[in-house]
Parts: C-alpha cells; structure tokens; sequence
C-alpha cells in the first residue's frame, strides 16, 4: 500500500524528505501501504502533490480488490457454546495478508460486527481489514473509525452481518489483515450486535507484527566521493526474520544533491550493481520529475519470493563523474514489498573536488 504524493521542493530544500519522496518512484510510496504490484523500473512521472507528513498517513481504502478471488477454506473456531469467536494468525509480516476469521453460532438478523483493535508500535489508522465478500468473489476494505487523536492506537472497523447461525450449524466470515507500518503488536477484541438488543464479545486475540530485517556495510556516515575518482561498494543485506515468504520484494536507491543553484543531477552519479553471471550492471538514474533528486530500481536478487531465513543480497558501487559539482548529498536505499515499504537507510555523502 505506498501511495503517497510529494511536493515539488524550493532550490534550498536538500533533506532526507526529499530521499524518501525519490524512493517512492521506485518501489512505490516511501509509506507504508497495501501490496499492489509495481512495474518493474523506475518511473520517471513526477508526483508533485503534497509533501508527505512525517511517520505514517493513513491506510488507503480501495473499496475492495480489482479482481475476483477464490473463496478462502472455511475455518470454524471455538466451542459450540460460544456464540461468537474470533481468530487472528499468530504473525502478521508488514505487507502481507495474514488470516483471521470470525465464528457466529447465534442467529443474526442486520447485526453488525465490531473489531476493535489497539496496536502497539503504530498507529490505527495505518491498519488494513477485509471481509470476503461471497457474492462478488472479492476481498472488500473494511472502514476504520478512529477514537480520536488522542489515542492513535485505537481504532475500529465494522461491517453488517446476517446469518441462520446455531450452535450445530456455525456461520463463519473470512477476514484478513495487513499491518503497513511498523513492528509491534496488535490485540483485537471482537464484538456483535445481533440485531435482536443481544451483544456478544469474543476473547481479545493478539498478533506480533514484523518484518524482514535490513542491513548496510561497506558505508560510514560522512563518506565522500571524489569527482572522476574511485568508486565506493556497498551492500544491502534482506534477511527474512519472519515465518513468511515475501513474492515480491524489491529495493531502490535514491539521491539528492545542492550545490549553490546547482542540482545533482543523474548524469552526475554512476550507480552499478553486481548482477550473478553478469558481473557489474549500471543502474539507470531517473530524475524526479518537477523534484530535483533521482532515483532507481535495483535488479531483484531473485525471482521467487524471500523464503523464511533466507537472505537477499545487493552489491553496489557508486562513483561521481568528473563534471559533477562539490556538494552534499542525502542519498538513501529502501526495501520494499510490492507497494509497501519495509524499511529505509539514509546513506549521505559529500562529493569532494580531491
């Protein structure tokens, strides 16, 4: 889920902001956001909304997904002497889809169904829900409302229900949820109207959520770069830490550099990466649109998804060509997973003339 816009910078504005907002070109949004999958490369549309807010916006509602799905296998839950249960996966990776399931064993006439949730470690408001919906085959939003601004971590979705449910003949609704933000924990405590003055509540269900870890070496804070001079390697280390696979992991470089009324430009920069069985690959810059910075796609290590325990890993140099000016730069790589970002590492940098 990364969809976010950017603003176009004033010439004096050279920040971090400005990184993220470039990385967001590559491998989505530089925020966190549901997984739809991205053209592979960098596009070069400029995106000139508003500037992105500092932490987390948020989470888009898209009114359910574009195509029709396969009902997922129903899972009963509890005992029969429950009218309602609730089930929530044990994991829930950032941008990924982990199940969940509510259990009616209760007849239900235009009720509705509550989910409140409290997270720890990100906001509300950056949490996605679904229902699937039986007779359209697709997975549909469920709306947040949040508690107020006063506690972030709170919020609730809810969606109507009817069922002939009994203690003999459960009625179950498939659910699944997305955590798009950061790691921590999410407690969810359900609750139905029965549309008969009944309200039922379940056991509160717990979740930890978390990500694959990332790591640079090869690069120090205040690192410089001669003009014309040798090129610098570093590399970009993904280790999945979850019990998930991730299909669609991907990682972009970005770059924003002032000089006077001089921008770095990508003509400025020479960005490769060592590509198994093709040694050294240059990686095209693109220019930010009506933003002065650049960015690019980093080949994928793989083609399959990053199995559990299984480590990604980037090689890169950077160079500076000759004519580039003698700056300070805010450059920075970023992880991703379709249009979720997972994590970002600033990596500035000072072009010197020797």
């Amino acid at each position: 889920m990364a969809r976010q816009s950017m603003s176009a910078r004033k010439a004096t504005v050279g920040s971090a902001a400005m990184v993220v907002a470039g990385l967001a070109l590559v491998i989505g949004a530089a925020a966190p956001g549901q997984a739809v999958p991205v053209a592979a490369g960098a596009r070069s549309v400029p995106n000139c909304g508003a500037a992105p807010a500092a932490g987390v916006a948020a989470a888009p509602r898209t009114n359910g997904a574009a195509a029709t799905e396969a009902a997922p296998a129903p899972v009963v839950t509890a005992s029969a002497a429950q009218k309602l249960a609730y089930a929530l996966a044990p994991e829930a990776p950032i941008g990924l889809w982990s199940s969940s399931n509510v259990t009616l064993r209760t007849p239900v006439a235009k009720g509705t169904v509550h989910l409140d949730v409290t997270t720890h470690g990100f906001i509300a408001d950056s949490l996605l829900m679904q229902r699937y919906d039986a007779k359209t085959h697709r997975w549909v939003d469920l709306e947040v409302q949040a508690t107020g601004s006063e506690s972030p971590n709170k919020g609730r979705f809810s969606f109507p229900v009817s069922a002939a449910a009994s203690p003999g003949r459960p009625a179950t609704v498939a659910l699944r949820v997305q955590a798009i933000d950061r790691p921590g924990r999410l407690d969810v405590s359900a609750s139905v109207d029965d549309g008969h003055g009944h309200t039922y509540r379940a056991p509160t269900r717990s979740t930890v959520v978390d990500r694959p870890t990332t790591t640079v070496t090869g690069w120090s804070d205040g690192a410089g770069l001669v003009r014309g001079g040798a090129a610098k390697e570093f590399d970009l280390r993904v280790k999945n830490t979850t019990k998930r696979a991730y299909p669609a992991l991907n990682a972009g470089f970005s770059a924003y550099g002032q000089s006077g009324d001089r921008f770095v430009a990508p003509k400025d920069l020479v960005l490769q990466q060592y590509v198994p069985g093709r040694g050294w690959q240059h990686v095209p810059l693109v220019p930010g649109g009506c933003d002065p910075g650049m960015s690019a796609a980093l080949v994928p290590t793989a083609k399959k998804p990053l199995a559990p325990g299984a480590t990604a890993v980037y090689r890169l140099r950077l160079a500076v060509a000759q004519g580039a000016p003698v700056a300070k730069v805010e450059a920075g790589l970023s992880v991703g997973n379709g249009d979720t970002s997972l994590s970002y590492r600033s990596l500035p940098f000072e072009i010197r003339a020797k």
